[in-house]
């Protein structure tokens, strides 16, 4: 690893301490450790307002057509506490990145130029208290489908109007499908939507119509015009002006810009529309980026049925041998059609958004037909590959080249504007090889950020014994689809692995910079939902083997030779059995937190005590400390418990899968991970060489290296509660419960604060203020387990007696990683068997500092290997009530063709 500057390559002004550098492929912290960002999506529950699930018909349309509503609450109810449980929770399963998803709509709903500041502000707050818990953040400009009004998210209502277009319609000419009006906008049944049929509206005219305009539309649409601008000029200065407005809030907070926010993307999963459509009388007839499911009309089709005019149209299945034609499907709209009355604008203008349309653009026709590309009468396709080609040349359409890079740099420029340091996260269309760009648009400061799913699993809702490797089908890297099929769970896994491998190859377009895989994730609705409620005997209530096996292939697939940076998709507060993540019938989120949670009344909540037994002082900001009466059950909601174990277990689903131990800082590079979740068995091999030498005094804590006034920093290693409990926290964890109970409140007839804090037992600062109790503030022990290499030189360690040490009290007492550093009553919560070939090590809660020497220069380089297993064995998942057994049942059949949504 290259020494870190001192200075930004962006800004030419001195890193901070809480500096993060992209350099040499990764993240880097200012002493020069290596960095592994690993986190979660917080919140795939942003698609929306809070209770305004997609699923809502009630108001859908007139509160959208009033201007919207606002989405203060997301993605964390800051107010009842419950924020603190969740954050607590994810720091706990060792997160130490999140993704932090927010919508145009959410910015913008009013219209044009009408911000809503109040959520802007919000938004200030909950990252705010994302930074007491230690999190670094990237802001997610999110997006689906173009809007929450089109089947998806993102974009505000208005946009459609601005467009020309009539929403109400949609589901008629399924120009869109609607989840609230599903199947039928005047019968709907909304819990029967597919499985990722949403998804298909990206072959629909909506999607296909708004991405073109929003990316392509000053050459395939030059009679758009509003305010005096092309539609494609309007549409995206108030998309980057929205979002500019944002990072300017963040900025303004003073405290939040490299201490949490590091960055952003520029927008989700952006798709290109119809550029580069060779022929718009067919559809591909490999699966591309649009999935093959349900009716799928060709884009000639689609202009047809926005008329009015009925067709007939293909209709396609999708199975466990992928995409198959099944049969044909006639739309009929009835004469309804998806483009705004001219009456809509009486005079030019809008009554309700204010702008003014050129008078070359008619209102009630397909833009596609005023611009000759067929005709409304006889439908005929006049210009079948108008899209193909730039308008007036035989240049053909390269859309990440021609459209997408014009914008990320327009895009890059305004958040610089606000955030000098940001980190530009590149994140092209699913699938694409991000473009070259040029040195001054990154400047240094930039991470690739493409995403993966395991199409097959994604799509058919069941873990297969067979595979395939849909991304290098896409990119060419078999004659036939037989030679992708992947057999036996260890053919999959090396597959997953191996396609992890080329997005992280697709990053060196861009130069050195490291790759974060932006979303990876698993469904958790397998086999019609058999987890939740049983088969038709009742039988695998509580069984999530089936997820396990599937998140675990991928996740692990960001191990091995990779050691890839990700951020899980998704967790949703208010995720739920019959509905899923609240969108589109989704289910990935990692954690119900309402599911299976007694029914306890408040005053026995407030006779908890505080998790691990913690209680500290209160944080002074008003914003961080919310009362009990008003948050026992956003507490209690949220899955509040006293025992660790079971707090991190409690409502999650998988857990075992996605909280895995993995380096998050290391002096050095990584050159072998590996995690056996069934063995509960870890290994890591760094190579050290002596560039790897750390900076002094380029963290909080300086330190000599001449001297040793102070401990330098070392590598960390999160190791999981999850896996290597301590034995007195599992089967209910009754000794934890007396370790908390010591310190719980005795009655609430007492008098005076209780203040107590989840940051000193979950790595974060966050404070619940339970008023009218009280109870004597103590500090508990952190056990310092040590060991040091053995004098014969076997790579077998020497494990010194744990030794309590006092707590200090600087500003790293309860950790700045977002770990849990604390045990209770002096015990250790973990049982781990450690050996090093050389170093010393000693753990502290759920981190493991590992020291080692560097090489002097000259000196050759270095391998280091840690091994860690359970001293008792790994928990065993049977007897323990929450783990899973494994045994979920497993068809057979396979995909050539999936892809990635």
């Amino acid at each position: 690893m290259p020494a870190v500057p001192s200075v930004s390559p962006a800004t030419g002004k001195p890193t901070s301490p809480h500096y993060i550098h992209t350099t040499d492929c990764n993240f880097v912290d200012n002493a020069g450790r290596t960095l592994l960002l690993r986190g979660v999506n917080l919140s795939g529950s942003s698609k929306a307002p809070v209770d305004r699930p997609s699923y809502i018909r009630e108001g859908f349309w007139e509160t959208a057509e009033a201007g919207g509503e606002s989405f203060v609450g997301r993605p964390l109810n800051i107010d009842d506490g419950s924020a603190d449980i969740h954050l607590a929770r994810l720091a706990g399963w060792g997160f130490n990145m999140l993704r932090f998803p927010v919508t145009w709509e959410a910015l913008e709903h009013e219209g044009p130029g009408k911000y809503d500041y109040d959520f802007m502000d919000y938004t200030v707050r909950v990252l705010r208290k994302c930074k007491e818990y230690g999190f670094r953040v990237y802001m997610d400009p999110h997006q689906d489908i173009w809007s929450r009004f089109s089947g998806g998210s993102g974009a505000p209502f208005w946009t459609l109007a601005a467009c020309g277009i009539n929403p109400r319609n949609f589901t008629a000419t399924q120009a869109a499908i609607v989840h609230c009006e599903y199947p039928l906008a005047h019968d709907p049944d909304p819990a029967s939507l597919p499985a990722m049929i949403w998804s298909t509206n990206y072959g629909r005219l909506l999607s296909q119509t708004l991405f073109t305009l929003f990316f392509a539309g000053r050459d395939f649409a030059p009679r758009c015009v509003i305010e005096g601008k092309n539609i494609q000029d309007y549409l995206q200065s108030h998309y980057i002006e929205a979002m500019g407005q944002m990072a300017d809030r963040i900025a303004a907070a003073g405290d939040l810009l490299e201490d949490c926010v590091i960055g952003w993307d520029s927008m989700n999963e952006p798709f290109e529309g119809l550029c580069g459509r060779k022929d718009l009388s067919v559809n591909p007839p490999a699966q591309g980026s649009t999935l093959r499911k349900g009716t799928y009309p060709t884009p000639i089709q689609s202009f047809r049925l926005g008329m009015g005019q009925p067709q007939t149209v293909e209709n396609w299945s999708f199975g466990a041998f992928g995409p198959a034609r099944d049969g044909s499907v006639t739309i009929d709209p009835k004469g309804r059609t998806i483009w705004a009355e001219p009456s809509d604008e009486p005079t030019g203008t809008h009554p309700r958004w204010g702008w003014k349309r050129d008078a070359r653009w008619a209102l009630g026709t397909c833009i596609w037909a005023q611009h000759g590309v067929w005709d409304v009468e006889t439908g005929f396709l006049m210009l079948p590959s108008y899209f193909h080609s730039l308008p007036g040349t035989d240049t053909e359409v390269e859309f990440i080249e021609d459209y997408w890079k014009p914008h990320f740099t327009a895009f890059a420029s305004r958040i610089r504007s606000a955030h000098p340091e940001a980190i530009l996260f590149v994140q092209p269309p699913v699938f694409a090889r991000p473009p070259t760009l040029e040195p001054d648009v990154l400047a240094g400061r930039g991470a690739y950020s493409g995403h993966y799913y395991d199409g097959l699993t994604l799509i058919t809702r069941h873990w297969n014994w067979f595979n395939a490797d849909a991304l290098g089908l896409l990119r060419g890297k078999y004659s036939s689809t037989l030679q992708a099929v992947k057999i036996g769970a260890s053919a999959i896994r090396k597959s997953l692995q191996e396609q992890l491998g080329m997005l992280k190859g697709d990053a060196l377009t861009l130069g050195a910079f490291p790759t974060i895989i932006g979303e990876i994730g698993t469904p958790f609705d397998m086999d019609a939902k058999r987890a939740y409620y049983g088969d038709n005997k009742g039988r695998g209530v509580g069984d999530y083997s089936a997820q396990e096996k599937a998140l675990d292939a991928s996740l692990n697939a960001a191990d091995g030779p990779n050691a890839l940076n990700y951020t899980v998709w998704t967790y949703c507060p208010d995720s739920s059995h019959a509905w899923g993540d609240g969108w589109n019938m989704e289910d990935l989120s990692l954690c119900m937190a309402t599911a299976a949670m007694p029914n306890e009344s408040e005053a026995g909540l407030m006779k908890k005590g505080a998790p691990f037994g913690i209680t500290s002082t209160v944080m002074t900001a008003a914003n961080s400390t919310v009362s009990l009466a008003a948050t026992a059950s956003g507490i209690e909601g949220a899955g509040w418990r006293a025992n660790p174990y079971d707090f991190l277990t409690d409502g999650s689903r998988a857990v075992r899968a996605f909280c895995r131990p993995w380096p998050t800082k290391l002096v050095g590079m990584q050159k072998e991970l590996t995690f056996d979740i069934a063995k509960a068995y870890f290994k890591l091999v760094v190579r050290v060489t002596p560039q790897d030498r750390l900076r002094p005094g380029a963290l909080d804590k300086t330190f000599d290296a001449e001297d040793g006034d102070e401990e330098p920093p070392g590598s960390e290693i999160y190791v999981p509660l999850v896996h290597y409990a301590d034995e007195r926290l599992l089967a209910g964890g009754h000794a934890a419960r007396q370790s908390a109970e010591s310190a719980s409140i005795s009655s609430m007839d007492e008098e005076g604060p209780l203040t107590t804090r989840l940051k000193g037992s979950l790595g974060g600062a966050s404070t619940i203020n339970l008023e009218d109790v009280s109870v004597p503030p103590r500090i508990p022990p952190i056990v310092d387990m040590t060991a040091s290499t053995s004098s014969n030189g076997s790579g077998s360690t020497e494990v010194a007696a744990p030794s309590l040490l006092p707590l200090p009290l600087g500003d790293d007492t309860f950790g700045k990683s977002g770990t849990l550093l604390i045990g209770g009553n002096g015990k250790e919560l973990l049982d781990v068997d450690v050996h090093v070939s050389g170093g010393r090590w000693r753990v502290e809660g759920q981190v493991l500092r590992w020291w080692y020497d560097v090489p002097a220069a000259g000196e050759p380089a270095r391998e280091y290997t840690i091994e860690i297993r359970r001293r008792g064995g790994p928990i065993d998942s049977k007897s323990h009530p929450h783990s899973h057994s494994s045994g979920a049942a497993r068809e057979s059949g396979w995909c050539p063709t999936c892809t990635v949504m």
